[in-house]
């Protein structure tokens, strides 16, 4: 897969075959479109383009709905790259951007920059300034400027069920398990391993903390989660802590894993560590005894739960 940033960057040798959106999870809803753009490119002989946008339309339009997303950038990158897509062009999305006309935005962008063949397309999909256009002022551009437009009908995009708003509410509400079903694969935290205040190790739990840069990433519900992460090539699981620490008389927010049967030092670390199942809500206990007794239970609960699914 070859990355630009941005139409103007992008070349290729073969006419495309385009598809358009946000993408934010790269869920089963978009994996099926993709499939479709990719499977199409191929039986034509054409390249295969996902056209999408950073910032996201709605943290520039719209900056006080505090969108908080599923994916950073990073994380949208590799879960696009796993689909087969011969091209990634994340366009950044500004205010002059938006003001394009949907035969600017076509002319422009779709066909003098992306060569498009064939664009593949949602059927409640709008585009252009103030989103005044839609599927069929798209197939009238495809008629003036020679390209072909497939419809993603209703049923098929119905048929699926999941949209990534319904996914950033089932993570808010701390339903992770629903989550990652629509996703079709675990949601992820990524971010550099920094020093904490040391209390996990004194409480017998030493814990990594997870420092994520990226403050449009959206935190799931504060509470305890069983997790999964790739170290060092290896599968490491554990138990994730977000909250902030009430016990022990925490104030931030933080992100701290225990992993089970780890010696190893990681600060500076790059971690990603997926999201599996979430154990309970984060409580204030009465007394630090409570709550390794507490740790303890989380411990086994994980355990058991790991035996039953990856063993």
């Amino acid at each position: 897969m070859k990355e630009y940033k941005g139409a103007n960057s992008f070349s290729s040798d073969r006419q495309t075959v385009v598809t358009i959106g946000t993408f934010d999870g790269v869920h089963a809803g978009h994996r099926k479109i993709i499939e479709r753009l990719v499977n199409s490119a191929h039986a034509n002989h054409l390249d295969s383009v996902v056209l999408t946008f950073f910032p996201h339309p709605r943290m520039v339009l719209q900056k006080e709905s505090g969108i908080k997303l599923i994916n950073t950038i990073a994380e949208k990158r590799q879960l696009l790259e796993e689909t087969g897509i011969d091209h990634l062009v994340i366009h950044p999305f500004t205010h002059q951007f938006s003001r394009l006309t949907a035969l600017e935005f076509v002319r422009d962008i779709l066909v003098h920059k992306l060569n498009a063949k064939k664009v593949i397309i949602g059927y409640d999909h709008r585009f252009g300034r103030n989103r005044t256009a839609d599927i069929n002022d798209l197939r009238k551009f495809g008629e003036e400027f020679g390209f072909e437009v497939e419809e993603i009908s209703q049923q098929d995009v119905e048929e699926v069920a999941v949209s990534s708003t319904k996914i950033r509410k089932a993570l808010e509400e701390g339903k992770v398990e629903k989550a990652n079903l629509y996703l079709e694969h675990p949601f992820t935290l990524t971010g550099k391993i920094v020093r904490g205040r040391g209390i996990g190790k004194d409480l017998g739990f030493p814990t990594a903390n997870l420092q994520i840069e990226e403050d449009y990433k959206l935190i799931p519900k504060n509470g305890v989660y069983t997790v999964r992460s790739l170290i060092d090539g290896i599968a490491c699981f554990g138990m994730m802590n977000i909250g902030t620490n009430p016990t022990v008389g925490g104030k931030e927010q933080t992100i701290e894993t225990y992993f089970f049967d780890l010696d190893k030092d990681l600060y500076g670390k790059e971690l990603q560590i997926e999201l599996l199942v979430r154990i309970r809500d984060e409580k204030k206990f009465d007394s630090v005894e409570q709550l390794k007794i507490a740790m303890k239970q989380d411990r086994a609960f994980s355990k058991q739960f790991i035996k039953d699914n990856y063993a």
